[in-house]
């Protein structure tokens, strides 16, 4: 059991790991492409790759009569309208505060649980939302009291937020029949089917037009085959194992990762402000699990 929830917050981490960065391979795409572009791209490269490798792998489970509808809300919210938010919001927006203000999930997500799945939220789960909550706010606003970003990308980003709480809950329900393997590979399928009629309308004399480097083909690849795929996967394995609240907690993390990428990547500076949040962030996120891990020993 230990060694399983070990594999378990490894599987987070590098989860987190590859969301962190898909921050920062989004600014570079940015560079030839349109969000909904972006985004269609993605899953177009990341739908057949799953599917081909489930058939063979025969890791894709039917989806029982009944749940169609289920499946159906959760491509809806996640990739949907999820990707729409973000991609949109990270336009106006510095990686670093995007992911950020992604980490507020967790503090909304124990709310549906308790009330959906009777997730219990004890001492030590609160202390660790309010610690991170003041790290987040030390990030997303300046030394002047002003904002340090759009207030639209703001918006945009916090919509995405309240679809991320959303999402954890339908996954939450469907985790209980079907493998990580197979929600992913659904829900791709099915938010590949919202996104190619906005990408003709919206998006497509404008691709015709471009000539992408090499960089952001490299980006494009690369966020299709991790964040988009890889890393949901380890996310729904551990939504199964140990809790919707549990698993969101460990997006405090993504500012970390964030920050790190972005100033090596992007040359965005880590000011101690920063640096201080982030750090809340993760005592936050570590108070929060301490109880649990008591319990559980």
């Amino acid at each position: 059991m230990k060694r399983n929830l070990i594999l378990v917050y490894i599987g987070l981490l590098i989860a987190m790991g590859f969301w962190g960065i898909s921050y920062i391979w989004i600014k570079i795409v940015y560079r030839a492409y349109n969000p909904i572009t972006m985004v269609t791209f993605r899953l177009l490269i990341a739908t057949p790759i799953m599917f081909a490798v489930g058939k063979h792998l025969k890791k894709i489970q039917p989806i029982k009569k009944g749940h169609f509808h289920l499946f159906f809300w959760l491509a809806f919210v996640q990739p949907f309208l999820y990707f729409i938010c973000e991609s949109f919001g990270l336009q106006t927006v510095s990686p670093t505060v995007a992911s950020v203000i992604i980490t507020t999930i967790p503090l909304f997500t124990p709310i549906g649980a308790h009330y959906l799945f009777k997730e219990k939220m004890n001492r030590f789960f609160i202390l660790g939302l309010i610690i991170a909550f003041i790290g987040v706010l030390l990030v997303i606003i300046r030394e002047d009291f002003t904002l340090s970003g759009s207030p639209m990308g703001f918006g945009l980003l916090f919509m995405a937020v309240a679809v991320g709480v959303v999402y954890t809950m339908i996954l939450k329900r469907i985790s209980r029949d079907y493998s990580p393997y197979t929600m992913v590979t659904y829900q791709n399928l099915l938010g590949l089917g919202g996104f190619i009629p906005l990408f003709l309308i919206v998006d497509l004399k404008h691709v015709l037009t471009v000539i992408p480097t090499s960089d952001v083909m490299i980006s494009l690849l690369l966020l299709a085959l991790l964040p988009t795929t890889l890393a949901y996967i380890l996310y729904a394995y551990a939504v199964r194992e140990i809790g919707a609240a549990n698993a969101s907690m460990f997006s405090n993390i993504l500012p970390v990762f964030t920050a790190v990428f972005a100033w090596l990547f992007l040359g965005e500076l880590i000011t101690l402000r920063v640096l201080s949040g982030i750090l809340l962030v993760i005592g936050g996120l570590l108070i929060s699990q301490l109880k649990k891990r008591r319990v559980n020993v």
